[in-house]
């Protein structure tokens, strides 16, 4: 069976990172639609000619009235044209919407305009139209300020900064590849209990607060939940590469030596070892979701990691002569070699106890 064809609009932006990370996962790449300035009317006919599945994410979130009014409605306008104007159709037409949509104000309206102006061009073009009402989103690499007050809380703490709450409005908070795997149609549509929270802005900071202070100490706070694991790691995403190896305090003596790996608070865990020959690597893959610990015990090796859809490269070279523990962020293609002329011994730890069934290991090599 073909893999399944797919167009994006707002393939840079944030939820579009996840959107992207999602379709790795199942060896999907996504044509581009660039909106606005940069809209090609004929392009963009090209772009999503014959795909399955036509995802809109573009918008606009933050500015004054006009420009959230307007963009909004201009993005929904100007794929309407294209999908008008295309001769074979998407299949399915997503639309990235917001449970705002149904209130009155001005990007809640201007989110209920685009609907309507994209569900007539997909019915023009007997396509069928998914408007999914997305909640507050958060996740790993969010811009602060901008996206959302998680991606800004997350920021300030990793700084050292305490956050000041104005409003302490309820939230309904979804992780933004929960968010993807729905745009997407791995999930059902309807956004379930399970995978939402709900909790005020002052929980969130007090949530994030303590995992900030946990993972200070070097320690990997509670995460036997969904939640406080994607509040976990999208922390994570904040502190990476500045918060780098965790230097592991080394006891030695006549008898040997002795260093703790991982201090978890809670959740599932699995430790896995593995010897490595001189100059072969191990990896060459990343994570949606995994929280992934490694630790060399002996030998020498360098850890690097790329953050996907992009070329920016990490390297760590580590010795189990002076351990230290690497934390692996999701959404980063990672892989450690053995650098020495002996056999590597390496430590992993992971919060998931492994299902060959979801694996959550995407291959993806680190030098691309």
């Amino acid at each position: 069976m073909a893999s399944e064809k797919v167009a994006l609009t707002g393939a840079n932006g944030f939820l579009g990172f996840h959107v992207q990370s999602a379709l790795r996962e199942k060896g999907i790449g996504a044509a581009v639609i660039p909106l606005g300035v940069a809209y090609d009317s004929a392009r963009s006919v090209t772009a999503m000619a014959g795909v399955d599945r036509l995802v809109h994410l573009a918008g606009v979130n933050r500015g004054s009235d006009d420009q959230v009014a307007d963009g909004n409605v201009l993005f929904a306008h100007q794929l309407a044209e294209a999908i008008r104007h295309c001769p074979s159709p998407p299949r399915t037409i997503v639309f990235a919407n917001s449970t705002q949509s149904t209130n009155e104000s001005v990007y809640g309206l201007a989110k209920s305009t685009s609907a309507k102006i994209l569900r007539a061009a997909a019915e023009s073009a007997g396509a069928e139209f998914q408007d999914i009402l997305l909640p507050n989103l958060f996740g790993e690499h969010g811009r602060p300020f901008y996206n959302a007050v998680t991606a800004t809380f997350c920021h300030l703490l990793a700084r050292g900064e305490q956050p000041l709450i104005k409003n302490d409005a309820q939230l309904t908070l979804l992780h933004a590849q929960d968010a993807a795997d729905k745009l997407l149609g791995y999930t059902p549509v309807e956004v379930s209990v399970r995978e939402t929270s709900d909790l005020t802005v002052r929980d969130l900071l007090s949530r994030l607060q303590q995992i900030s202070q946990v993972y200070a100490q070097g320690e990997i706070p509670d995460v036997s939940s969904d939640f406080t694991r994607n509040l976990f790691n999208t922390y994570r995403s904040y502190t990476f590469p500045t918060v780098g190896p965790i230097r592991l305090t080394k006891h030695a003596d006549a008898r040997g030596s002795f260093f703790e790996i991982v201090r978890s608070h809670g959740g599932t865990n699995q430790f896995s070892f593995s010897t490595t020959a001189p100059g072969i690597s191990r990896g060459d893959h990343f994570h949606r979701r995994k929280i992934e610990r490694f630790t060399v015990l002996s030998g020498t090796a360098t850890i690097a990691l790329r953050r996907i859809l992009s070329d920016d490269i990490v390297e760590f070279q580590v010795s189990g002569d002076e351990p230290v523990a690497v934390d692996i962020p999701t959404m980063w293609a990672h892989k450690i070699t053995n650098t020495g002329s002996g056999a590597l011994y390496t430590s992993f730890w992971c919060n998931d106890i492994f299902d060959s069934k979801a694996p959550d290991t995407i291959s993806e090599k680190v030098y691309a």
